[in-house]
């Protein structure tokens, strides 16, 4: 097997955690063709990067989606993909894919629309790109279902999930006014997603379940109907057999009448019968 017939292997049995890892590099690969490189990071159009300016998003809805899926350089990619496998492992472990799919969309969504309403009403301009949201939001709904749960790191040993998230959100809130202040809002937004997410999962509501549905109904949408094959019908056709007269006798009028009288002396006795039943039956008897 090489390695191509080994990555769609894995793609194929991985799970939708791998799958989303994959998306990521793959939109990376591809910018690699269609993005001028310089200074060590990729010239985004705008068709692609989430910008803060209305007259940008408002025209291209998509952007609120699409920018979670591209990174500006390959340690951009990397870093954030190593977070990724990372998140996805703890939130797998307690819910199901459709879940985690859903999370990552939404989060992603929710994010970008906090980024770009801050940076609209603070008066600044910029765009971001890259599942930093996304992935946050994830990190933190596991954290927020199971916040004592031990995580083993190397050269650390073990220590509580909370302290890893509360470690990389300080980190966030410590650099929110200097570069990448965009970035930053993005990410402390995607993880109040997740607080939230699992807050109302907990109370009956999952918010995934708008992007199941949706994925569900474009999904049969596109799907063709299994064909069935022509059916030749046999029908077995009997020549109509002939009316067949009925072989009964029918017992004669005065046969009749003795046996009506008969069943009446079982019921009721000789002494129910009339005084012509009683003739008759005498006059018979001879």
């Amino acid at each position: 097997m090489n390695i191509l017939d080994d990555l769609k292997l894995q793609y194929k049995i991985g799970g939708i955690a791998l799958r989303v890892i994959y998306w990521n590099i793959a939109c990376f690969l591809i910018s690699l063709f269609f993005y001028q490189f310089s200074i060590g990071q990729f010239d985004f159009p705008n068709w692609l990067e989430l910008s803060s300016s209305p007259d940008v998003f408002l025209f291209k809805p998509w952007t609120f989606l699409t920018y979670a899926f591209f990174h500006a350089s390959f340690l951009h990619l990397l870093f954030n993909m190593m977070v990724l496998n990372f998140s996805s492992q703890l939130f797998l472990t307690f819910f199901t894919q459709k879940q985690y799919l859903g999370l990552y969309i939404l989060s992603a969504i929710f994010a970008g629309v906090v980024f770009a309403l801050s940076y609209y009403f603070l008066g600044y301009s910029g765009s971001i790109v890259g599942a930093s949201a996304a992935i946050m939001a994830i990190l933190v709904a596991a954290t927020t279902y199971q916040p004592l749960m031990n995580v083993r790191l190397l050269l650390i040993g073990n220590v509580k999930l909370w302290h890893i998230t509360a470690v990389i959100l300080i980190l966030d809130l410590m650099q929110l006014r200097l570069e990448n202040m965009g970035g930053h809002i993005s990410h402390l937004a995607g993880a109040l997603f997740g607080f939230i997410y699992i807050k109302l999962l907990q109370n009956g509501s999952d918010l995934s379940i708008v992007i199941s549905r949706t994925l569900d109904f474009f999904s049969n949408l596109f799907k063709k109907s299994p064909s069935t094959p022509f059916k030749k019908v046999h029908k077995n056709y009997q020549k109509p057999t002939e009316k067949v007269t009925s072989r009964i006798v029918t017992k004669d009028k005065t046969q009749q009448q003795i046996d009506e009288i008969l069943d009446k002396i079982s019921q009721s006795g000789y002494d129910c019968l009339t005084k012509e039943e009683k003739e008759f039956l005498f006059k018979a008897g001879k």
